[in-house]
């Protein structure tokens, strides 16, 4: 049997934590967290890649070309996550599994914040466990794949 590979994917400023807003994301670096996903990737005996992008384009391409070689995705769309229909649309076409995460508590913000316009084409929602989001991501993965 074949590993399952999965795709992390980082949308705007999230290559900015541990420099902003560290009361919000913390203090740890970017790189480091994208170590620990990785390692936990290895747990799950699954393949990993992490692919970060300030450009909503970026991150559709990423998402279109995932068909037929991810078996799921952890998208952290950042402030994409509010807005994007695009990214929502690109979500929908690809009939991969997608699960949402923030670092933060998305409905403990400010109001604009609250509402996902992709939640409806993820199998769900991880949020407010700072890093952690990401490791409980991998494991609702595994059901899904």
């Amino acid at each position: 049997m074949a590993k399952k590979r999965v795709l992390v994917l980082l949308g705007p400023n999230m290559n900015m934590v541990g420099v902003r807003e560290k009361g919000i994301y913390g203090s740890e670096s970017a790189e480091s967290i994208d170590r620990q996903i990785m390692e936990t990737a290895e747990k799950y005996g699954v393949d990993c890649d992490i692919f970060q992008s300030n450009w909503e384009g970026a991150l559709i391409d990423k998402i279109h070309a995932a068909r037929g070689v991810y078996d799921g995705v952890i998208i952290n769309a950042g402030a994409f996550t509010h807005y994007s229909y695009a990214l929502h649309d690109a979500i929908a076409s690809v009939r991969i599994p997608f699960i949402e995460t923030h670092m933060s508590n998305i409905h403990a913000r400010e109001e604009f914040r609250h509402r996902s316009v992709i939640a409806d084409v993820c199998a769900g929602q991880i949020c407010g466990f700072g890093k952690n989001s990401y490791f409980l991501a991998f494991a609702a993965l595994q059901d899904l794949m």
